[in-house]
């Protein structure tokens, strides 16, 4: 009976030793166990938020150590925030108008350039000029009657709009009173800028085209034309623009137009290629291009001595000076621009067919403008001769030689205050 009681207390003990010593090694077997639903976690976790590699692999680690276990959930709760950013940027796109506003000021720009122009114009759109003194003949006319048309005669030839240019304008409006179309004086006013305007554009072509590098410029015109000055204003605005300059002081025979052009390089930054006094100015311009070749120059603007357009042999010694560039470039010079004297009037017509007749003119350079009256020489020299009208003078500063845009050159000469300030109103209006 005791052996029996020995046998329970021995099975007891060895129970109770297996379950106490079962519930110590819980703690350690689910690390085994625990895997699988740790790796369930880990695989659930990076799915919503694909943040990197390396941090999808960092993950596995931290369940091998155990601590990964803690980490709750929610860290891939931070992957929600694409949808609010997905519908921001939906909303965002009303802020689209504000990225093409930029692009209004552009009328803006060029009703601040058209007043410049009228008030360099002044001179004659006041009322002993060329615009005064048209817009008095149609001033409280209800009705034009044939007489007026001699006034509008009078005052476009005494305006330096030229015989050729009066009479092709003359010859247009009364073709259209014989039809009973322009019985309306503001009619026949709008009619007369627009018959202006289609004369420029068909000679008209804006600034130069450099079509070489460097692309070779000759200035010609008479003494006083504004040759030397033209082209530092011409270096200023092109090294404005990045291009890289080389001038030339070909005008060799006037001591003054070296130096002037010397201040101008400095004051630009240009380089300036010089010659002896009384030097060939051919061999000047040559020795300029090689330069501009060395230095990788854009553009050459060769200065030259005043030509009087009644002197054949000064004329002569002109086309040298052109094949002297050729010889140094091929094709060069690839522009030859024509400055011109604004208050020389009819004067003007004289020079620049005689200039056109020895050389191949390019483009006129109109210099002096807000020094006349008499603005009717624009057309007249651009329906006169064929040849576009590049630039205008309208002051002494760099940025008074304007690029010449017919349609701005119209409105600002023929065109009414009143329409300019509704112009201008209309593109604030846009603009805003």
């Amino acid at each position: 009976m005791e052996f029996i009681y020995v046998l329970l207390a021995l099975a007891l003990a060895v129970g109770a030793y297996f379950l106490f010593f079962r519930k110590r090694e819980e703690p350690a077997l689910p690390p085994g166990d625990a895997s699988t639903p740790a790796k369930a976690k880990s695989e659930r976790a990076p799915a919503p938020a694909p943040k990197s590699a390396s941090e999808s692999k960092a993950e596995p680690a931290r369940v091998e150590e155990g601590s990964a276990i803690r980490t709750p959930v929610p860290v891939p709760r931070p992957s929600r925030p694409p949808p609010p950013s997905r519908r921001d940027a939906g909303v965002a796109k009303p802020a689209e108008p504000a990225a093409t506003a930029p692009a209004a000021p552009t009328p803006a720009a060029k009703a601040r350039d058209i007043s410049g122009l009228r008030r360099g114009l002044a001179k004659s759109r006041d009322t002993g000029g060329f615009f005064g003194r048209l817009r008095a003949i149609f001033a409280g006319k209800k009705e034009l009657s044939p007489d007026l048309v001699g006034q509008i005669e009078e005052v476009l030839l005494t305006s330096d709009v030229g015989v050729e240019t009066t009479s092709a304008l003359l010859e247009h409006v009364k073709a259209t009173l014989a039809k009973g179309e322009l019985s309306d004086p503001e009619l026949v006013w709008a009619e007369l800028r627009a018959e202006c305007l289609r004369m420029l554009e068909s000679s008209a072509s804006g600034a130069l085209s450099l079509s070489a590098k460097p692309t070779v410029v000759l200035m010609v015109g008479v003494n006083g034309a504004g040759k030397t000055t033209t082209i530092g204003k011409l270096a200023t605005k092109l090294s404005a623009s990045g291009k890289k300059c080389v001038l030339a002081a070909g005008d060799t025979f006037r001591a003054a137009a070296v130096q002037q052009l010397v201040v101008w390089g400095e004051r630009v930054g240009c380089e300036v290629v010089r010659g002896k006094d009384g030097a060939d100015p051919g061999s000047v311009v040559f020795d300029a291009i090689k330069r501009a070749q060395e230095v990788g120059a854009d553009v050459v603007l060769a200065d030259t001595a005043g030509r009087l357009h009644t002197k054949s042999n000064l004329m002569s010694e002109m086309k040298k000076i052109a094949k002297t560039a050729e010889k140094a470039l091929s094709g060069a010079p690839h522009e030859i621009l024509l400055v011109v004297d604004s208050t020389n009037g009819q004067n003007a017509f004289a020079q620049a067919k005689e200039f056109k007749e020895a050389l191949p003119l390019t483009g006129i350079v109109l210099t002096k403008l807000d020094g006349t009256a008499k603005g009717g020489v624009v057309p007249g020299v651009a329906n006169g001769l064929r040849a576009p009208v590049r630039y205008v003078g309208l002051g002494e500063r760099p940025d008074d030689l304007h690029e010449f845009s017919s349609e701005d050159f119209v409105e600002a000469l023929l065109g009414r205050e009143q329409e300019g300030a509704v112009a201008q109103a209309t593109n604030r209006s846009e603009a805003n």
